[in-house]
């Protein structure tokens, strides 16, 4: 018995959103590492703001990346778990030891980019596959990144 029996969602449709789902779930891990070593190890002279943002932005990944993965189990997926896996196929490079906070923050933004056109991409095949609740799962992702950025890009201009 498969989850798409009852949701009757078209099997290969789904799976086209399922590997695209996969792509997002690798950048979203890759970048949640990345978001602890900034709030590790940022210093300067926004440090207490930045540390705590980072939090803040670290929590908001491992949140997705639970949702993203449950997603691509009620598509009859099976999602990625291994970090090795994460790293061959993730878009997101580890960004290695980094204490600057506007160095951490350009590595933030560059990757929303990244996450806004993927969460796009996926918001069009689960429209052509019918899946309303994955359309809506990336049309809040993407409405909180867009306003995140505006605020990062705000944040970080002279």
């Amino acid at each position: 018995m498969k989850t798409l029996d009852f949701t009757k969602l078209d099997a290969v449709a789904s799976q086209k959103v399922v590997e695209a789902l996969q792509q997002l779930l690798a950048d979203y891990q890759v970048f949640y590492t990345n978001l602890r070593g900034f709030h590790w190890n940022v210093k300067g002279k926004d440090f207490f703001v930045l540390h705590s943002q980072f939090e803040k932005l670290y929590d908001d990944a491992a949140e997705k990346v639970d949702e993203i993965a449950e997603r691509i189990l009620m598509l009859d997926g099976v999602p990625a778990h291994n970090f090795s896996e994460y790293l061959k196929t993730s878009q997101v490079k580890e960004s290695g030891y980094v204490t600057s906070g506007d160095a951490g923050l350009a590595h933030v933004l560059e990757t929303y980019s990244l996450f806004i056109r993927s969460e796009r991409n996926i918001l069009k095949l689960a429209a052509a596959a019918g899946d309303d609740t994955t359309v809506t799962l990336m049309s809040d992702y993407l409405k909180e990144q867009e306003k995140m950025v505006w605020m990062l890009v705000a944040y970080t201009s002279k």
